[in-house]
């Protein structure tokens, strides 16, 4: 075997051994907690325990990884050029979002009687510290967890084992797309539609811009603001 077969071998060995493990390190807290009940099971404080428990293990997951492949958090566009230009990018697109589900989409179908709302609404247990864990979590285990790990180290990780490293980014891209939206569970066309268009606003915008900055900024904006707007419109 070439050396360079066995480096490509090396990446994707090293690649498909850290997706696989990485949602196992996502899904964790949930079949813990929803489990045991601790503590009141999934909802309360214990959203908050789960984003840390994601954060940190997956980060700590993706250093060593990186560092196997000699590669560091910026190979996986975790730079903070160009910031105030992709916050804004990011809280548009974020905002955007938001307003069309909410305004429109979630109203014309079935509002409090989605599966997504109330399954959001059952997972409120009333209290501030409760709401505040609760946007911790879509915060730092959807806007920064998840972004670091589906977007930033799936696609620059996967695009550079072809030759052709422009084919490359739109596989690794597409495929990231599709396997982050089937993490979500969707159950029917709406639940697809739902999670596929914001997946592939924040994916166009890691591509484009070259950073995680935009998409963290738009999926963590979206995620927070929608708990809110869930919580106000549908819970009280």
């Amino acid at each position: 075997m070439s050396e360079e077969k066995k480096s490509e071998f090396k990446t994707i060995s090293i690649f498909a051994f850290t997706i696989l493990f990485g949602y196992l390190l996502f899904i964790l807290p949930n079949i813990f907690f929803g489990v045991t009940k601790i503590n009141g099971g999934f909802t309360g404080i214990n959203l908050l325990f789960t984003a840390l428990f994601q954060i940190f293990s997956i980060s700590l997951f993706l250093y060593f990884s990186l560092k196997w492949l000699k590669k560091d958090f910026l190979y996986i566009g975790l730079s903070f050029e160009n910031w105030k230009k992709d916050t804004l990018l990011g809280m548009t697109v974020g905002l955007s979002w938001l307003i069309l589900q909410f305004a429109v989409i979630i109203p014309l179908t079935g509002g409090s009687e989605r599966t997504d709302i109330s399954s959001m609404v059952s997972t409120f247990d009333g209290s501030l510290l409760g709401i505040v864990s609760y946007m911790a979590l879509g915060v730092i285990g959807g806007g920064i967890t998840e972004e670091l790990f589906n977007r930033g180290y799936f696609i620059n990780v996967l695009k550079n084992v072809f030759k052709n490293h422009k084919f490359g980014l739109w596989f690794s891209s597409v495929l990231s797309i599709i396997i982050f939206s089937m993490g979500h569970l969707p159950t029917n066309s709406l639940a697809w539609f739902d999670i596929l268009i914001p997946t592939i606003a924040y994916t166009l915008l890691f591509i484009f811009t070259g950073r995680l900055t935009s998409s963290i900024v738009a999926h963590g904006i979206y995620n927070m603001t929608a708990i809110l707007a869930t919580y106000f419109l549908y819970y009280l």
